[in-house]
């Protein structure tokens, strides 16, 4: 595709624009009871350990003792009356407590436009030319293109879609899915997103349009995308982003939801994929077993759940490994 083809876009205009102080921003919050329980206790899931991620932060002690950073976010603990919003996206966290976090956790979300400016650069490496998914502007907002990303008969959407990616310590995964703007709150349309995974969904949506074919390219989409986090908040709200985003494209493309059936094959390629861990040292926090049996102070050793190394699943292999042990390889 000639580069003047691949400059045409469309009318509509991204604008992330300051966030009103007084506007209602709630609409980018992910309320966990709305998604399937199922659905929902599968995206809980630490698959290195085999019990569920840690809130990894006290910032939710004030709720109690089961909230300590040390403790597993349980299904009951984020579904049951005022906690079922809980956990809410960086933007909706008192403007203080943000702060702190940052000071605490050295938690600094990047703003899509950054996010759209790096993917764009990697994009343009992969194909050799500039203004693949989108057009940057000058005031930092950008305009999606409306040429087809591959040219009719090319087989090499194939391999771009099953290209490996990651985002290291991911947040709320800004690089991999931009639902909306984690610095502004503001929704972003989903022909305008800019994640790698929604680059991904652009190039599967534009070439098949038949169901079955659809959903086992997106599968490979998602096996081929990988984050970490340490803060089990930002972690759920990672995957919950991820698992939005199918949902999302699946209306758009077939006019409906997907059944809860496709939802947890998703959702069980998340968790492999978008994991807890201690970037530093590829292990997982340090945490405690919730023993209903014991009160807060009666916690022992065999409550303990000691750091391991962190395993992720090698889809091609089908095997599991330990993320360490993937570096060294590079």
């Amino acid at each position: 595709m000639s580069e003047k083809k691949a400059a045409k876009v469309s009318e509509k205009k991204v604008k992330i624009p300051k966030m009103d102080p007084g506007c209602d921003i709630a609409v980018i919050d992910i309320v966990e009871r709305e998604i399937d329980p199922g659905v929902l206790k599968i995206l809980l899931k630490d698959m290195t350990t085999g019990h569920n991620i840690l809130w990894a932060c006290d910032d939710y002690i004030q709720y109690g003792g089961s909230y300590r950073s040390g403790s597993e976010i349980t299904y009951k603990s984020i579904t049951l009356g005022r906690k079922t919003t809980i956990i809410q996206p960086r933007i909706l966290k008192d403007k203080c407590y943000q702060k702190e976090r940052t000071k605490s956790h050295a938690e600094v979300f990047t703003p899509s436009w950054i996010c759209n400016d790096m993917n764009n650069l990697c994009d343009e490496a992969w194909f050799g030319r500039k203004n693949v998914f989108n057009v940057v502007n000058k005031d930092r907002t950008w305009t999606a293109t409306t040429e087809p990303i591959f040219e009719s008969g090319s087989d090499k959407w194939r391999e771009y879609v099953k290209s490996k990616r990651i985002e290291i310590t991911c947040g709320e995964a800004p690089y991999l899915v931009s639902p909306y703007d984690t610095t502004t709150g503001q929704p972003i349309p989903l022909e305008q997103r800019i994640g790698m995974l929604d680059r991904k969904f652009r190039v599967i949506n534009e070439i098949l349009n038949d169901e079955k074919l659809w959903w086992i390219w997106v599968v490979k989409a998602f096996k081929s995308i990988y984050g970490y986090e340490y803060q089990g908040d930002n972690l759920l709200l990672a995957r919950e982003n991820l698992l939005y985003t199918f949902i999302d494209n699946y209306k758009m493309k077939f006019g409906k939801d997907p059944d809860v059936k496709k939802q947890k094959a998703i959702a069980k390629i998340i968790v492999w994929n978008i994991w807890q861990m201690d970037g530093l040292k590829d292990c997982t926090p340090t945490g405690t077993i919730d023993n209903p049996d014991r009160n807060l102070f009666e916690q022992d050793e065999s409550d303990v759940v000691k750091p391991v190394l962190c395993k992720i699943k090698d889809w091609d292999k089908n095997v599991v490994i330990n993320f360490e042990d993937l570096k060294k390889d590079q």
